[in-house]
């Protein structure tokens, strides 16, 4: 069974906000790629539009928006999402994941597109904090 860590960001408040998705939600995401914009009801936002923005698979490697497919693949890279460059000019082969999420796929994030009639905070229950 697939399960993933969804973690949406409100860009108007600037929190965010984690999601266990398990199930038939969990697998209509599958197949779905950066930038898609997909329905709220897969994270318990009806109403919502989502628009996925990044993630990371079981190993921490992260997605690239670039890299076509579900494989993970050496790139030479030089800046941007899986390398940050400690001097310009630096170039360094890393282990980065496709555009594509797949069962292996552990954690998506997603931004609000468009927002629903009732607040993140209403539909979203709030954890307990441990004493």
């Amino acid at each position: 069974m697939v399960e993933f860590k969804a973690v949406i960001n409100d860009v108007k408040t600037g929190k965010s906000y984690q999601v266990p998705v398990a199930g038939h939600h969990a697998n209509s995401l599958i197949g779905k790629k950066i930038g898609d914009v997909v329905d709220g009801i897969f994270v318990s936002l009806p109403g919502y539009k989502l628009t996925i923005a990044g993630g990371s698979d079981k190993d921490g490697v992260p997605m690239r928006a670039d890299l076509p497919g579900v494989r993970r693949k050496n790139i030479l890279l030089s800046d941007g999402i899986g390398f940050a460059a400690p001097s310009d000019g630096m170039r360094r082969r890393k282990l980065v994941r496709g555009n594509t999420i797949s069962p292996e796929t552990t954690q998506i994030n997603m931004t609000i597109s468009a927002a629903g009639s009732k607040s993140v905070e209403e539909l979203l229950p709030k954890k307990e904090e441990k004493k």
